[in-house]
């Protein structure tokens, strides 16, 4: 795809983040395995329907603008899930593990908050009223996931692997 315009920016990245959330979507289950705190199970568990949310909502973005929903491989996010695959496997004490799998997962969501993030001013400034809510919506949910991320690590996760 040639980048005419804004627009086609903008679709371009909701291809980057499509792909993106489709491979979180599979990654999530085995990270939710992966860890030993049954908070830290729950929350990622939670995390994996809203990111199923993420691929539906990006979907009606694309219908918004009269684009198919398309993927465009994103290599960023398949580098973090592959670094989190290799946290999975290390040996570790099950609370230093869980610690680097809150490190792992913050990584991909610091991404996708980039992302969601500049889909959002770039929305804006083109007046895709839905797609702007849309992504919006998302952005705030990713946020939201790191905060709690972020108070589960400083409350016990980071405590318990000292």
């Amino acid at each position: 795809m040639k980048l005419e315009s804004l627009r086609d920016l903008l679709v371009e990245q909701m291809q980057d983040l499509y792909d993106a959330e489709i491979r979180i979507t599979k990654a999530l289950p085995k990270m939710a395995k992966a860890a030993s705190s049954p908070e830290l199970k729950a929350a990622f568990e939670k995390h994996l329907g809203e990111t199923e949310g993420h691929v539906t909502r990006l979907e009606q973005a694309f219908s918004a603008l009269n684009e198919k929903a398309k993927k465009k491989t994103c290599q960023a996010i398949k580098g973090l899930i592959e670094e989190g695959a290799e946290t999975i496997k290390e040996d570790a004490e099950p609370e230093v593990k869980d610690a680097a799998l809150i490190a792992a997962a913050q990584r991909v969501e610091h991404y996708e908050m980039a992302g969601y993030g500049s889909i959002s001013a770039y929305a804006k400034l083109l007046k895709e009223i839905t797609v702007l809510n849309l992504v919006q919506a998302t952005l705030a949910e990713e946020k939201a996931t790191d905060a709690a991320l972020t108070e589960l690590a400083e409350r016990t996760i980071n405590l318990q692997a000292v």
